[in-house]
């Protein structure tokens, strides 16, 4: 494993700073990452559930792509122009109302220019995923 180039609270920091409209309300909470893999908590909010009380798909999709986004970081660096390039998600069961949502990410792939991760979502303290999620991004050349 790869020393970390950022640790959480440097990741905080250029997040709040650079990325505030999805960061800086502390709905979701980075609670580790290591240049490797991270995991990311998002507390329950009714504003998760879509119609018959379960997280939504909007909800899940956010969540694993930003704990792409923060794993990737965590391995290169403050580099923010880094973006999506796919993401592909399975539905494997409803995330129950009331229970925290957990993103747990880790890089399989990371190139000069392209990293390949996945995201497993989990609902409370269930072992069993909801989602399973692999992503892209395409990390830009940085001088």
């Amino acid at each position: 494993m790869n020393k970390p180039k950022m640790t959480v609270a440097e990741l905080e920091a250029f997040l709040h700073r650079e990325f505030p409209q999805a960061f800086a309300s502390g709905e979701i909470l980075i609670e580790s990452a290591d240049g490797a893999t991270c995991l990311l908590r998002q507390p329950y909010s009714e504003r998760m559930l879509r119609p018959g009380g379960t997280v939504s798909g909007p909800t899940l999709m956010a969540l694993a792509d930003f704990a792409m986004y923060v794993v990737l970081l965590s391995a290169i660096g403050p580099v923010g122009l880094a973006v999506t390039t796919s993401l592909n998600i399975n539905f494997l069961r409803k995330g129950q109302p009331g229970q925290d949502v957990l993103a747990a990410a880790k890089l399989m792939k990371l190139g000069k220019r392209l990293a390949v991760g996945e995201v497993s979502l989990l609902s409370g303290t269930s072992p069993d995923p909801i989602a399973h999620v692999t992503s892209t991004y395409s990390i830009p050349n940085v001088q």
